[in-house]
């Protein structure tokens, strides 16, 4: 070892051995939870973040309540302003990348620079998927809603007479509704599917969100599509004619893989990772929404679009990428949001037998089968959701804790004596 330099210290026939170069592409949860483990790894390598929006990292899901005036573009911010500073990071806003060159080591932006590389991350995530619609272009007045540009560029376009028209009933659509509802004359809600919600409730819990929202103003046309757009009006299929002074297109969002793909890294859906959260191409990790990965509660491999995940994911690869080995293979769906002052919570999967209990304005189903909890809808109520959570992540076998006890009230109780000093550090 060298004189006077630690163990993780490299040195080389008396010489330091070169920074090695971090680069990050994507501004976000997971691009943030990358440099944090990097910097608790790695304190002198080089770190530059890449862009294509102009803001500091900030947090996605609190977009709606800027408009609704519950935060400000301030308080969103995911990190503090000296955040970039203090861990030694070089921050590019604005900018694209729009190649990689996973021989050369480089990647190269839409301003015509190349940055060099040892070890990169792609945290594109993800962009608003808007599908062919006869009439869309003759709209004038049309947005999208999937990051701070665009919920500002809708605030400017609303006022108290406008009224609103949104094709989606999933979360970005009924986020952007809950928004803007205070704005606003009305609110429509347009969609294909037959319940709001469909990718992340079942048919109970979304027949009991869409009557909240319901009688919070808003409209829904379920099962239902735009069979053409005029200038300010929608012709549905079943031929209600609704009119509209804004449209915004919620339809859904695609991750982000092209980077990836155009090299010839594996792409499904999303990008491709292991459990160290390494692409297919050496030296190039992904986490985030651009990328797919196994559900431990049904064990098929999808989209899992979640900032807990994101975290995790990102997390997982800055430290892979600094050299301190590090697996994440927990990711389960899991949703945690509010509309209009009821919140709810949702994981895993829905499949097996049911524990279902309706209180007043708490709702709770349980999902289970083989000995396992798969999944839970909380909505009203959702202390202690974390316990159901842990059970679905760690798999745990239901015959080895009170399970009926858990339904009921979750808690640690419910748990053997054993398991109890576990999670409480050996103290029952």
């Amino acid at each position: 070892m060298c004189k006077g330099m630690s163990k993780r210290s490299n040195c080389f026939r008396g010489e330091r051995v070169r920074k090695l170069k971090y680069v990050i592409i994507g501004n976000s949860t997971a691009g943030i939870a990358a440099i944090e483990a990097i910097r608790k790894t790695d304190a002198q390598g080089e770190i530059t973040v890449i862009s294509d929006e102009a803001h500091h990292c900030y947090s996605r899901p609190l977009i709606s309540y800027l408009l609704l005036g519950k935060t400000t573009e301030e308080n969103m911010k995911y990190r503090d302003n000296d955040f970039y500073e203090r861990n030694n990071c070089k921050l590019i806003l604005s900018k694209r990348v729009v190649s990689i060159d996973p021989q050369g080591k480089s990647v190269s932006l839409d301003s015509g620079e190349a940055i060099a590389y040892d070890k990169l991350l792609a945290a594109t995530g993800s962009s608003p998927f808007v599908p062919p619609m006869a009439g869309l272009d003759g709209v004038q007045n049309k947005y999208t809603f999937s990051c701070l540009d665009d919920a500002k560029a809708l605030e400017s376009a609303i006022n108290e007479n406008s009224r609103v028209l949104i094709i989606g009933a999933g979360l970005i659509g009924l986020k952007c509704a809950e928004g803007i509802r205070n704005s606003v004359r009305e609110i429509s809600v347009v969609d294909l599917a037959p319940k709001v919600l469909s990718s992340i409730l079942d048919d109970d819990a979304a027949a009991y969100i869409k009557t909240h929202l319901e009688e919070n103003g808003i409209r829904f046309y379920l099962g239902n599509s735009v069979q053409e757009f005029h200038k300010d009006k929608a012709s549905l299929m079943d031929g209600t004619q609704l009119p509209f002074d804004v449209l915004v297109l919620a339809v859904g969002v695609r991750p982000n893989v092209s980077l990836i793909k155009d090299i010839g890294g594996k792409v499904g859906r999303g990008i491709t990772v292991d459990e160290k959260s390494q692409t297919s191409i050496p030296d190039i990790y992904a986490a985030g929404d651009c990328t797919e990965a196994v559900d431990v509660s049904t064990g098929d491999t999808k989209i899992m679009a979640l900032l807990p995940n994101a975290y995790m994911q990102g997390e997982c690869a800055g430290f892979n990428m600094s050299g301190s080995p590090h697996s994440f293979s927990k990711a389960i769906p899991m949703n945690a949001i509010g509309f209009f002052g009821l919140h709810m919570i949702t994981a895993g999967s829905y499949q097996g037998d049911v524990y279902f209990r309706r209180d007043g304005e708490s709702f709770k189903k349980l999902y289970y089968r083989d000995n396992k909890l798969c999944g839970y809808i909380l909505i009203g109520n959702v202390e202690k959701a974390g316990i159901y959570t842990s059970l679905i992540r760690e798999k745990t076998p239901l015959d080895t804790i009170d399970f009926d006890l858990i339904c009921e009230a979750p808690g640690l109780m419910a748990f053997s004596k054993n398991v109890r000093a576990e999670k409480l550090g050996g103290v029952v």
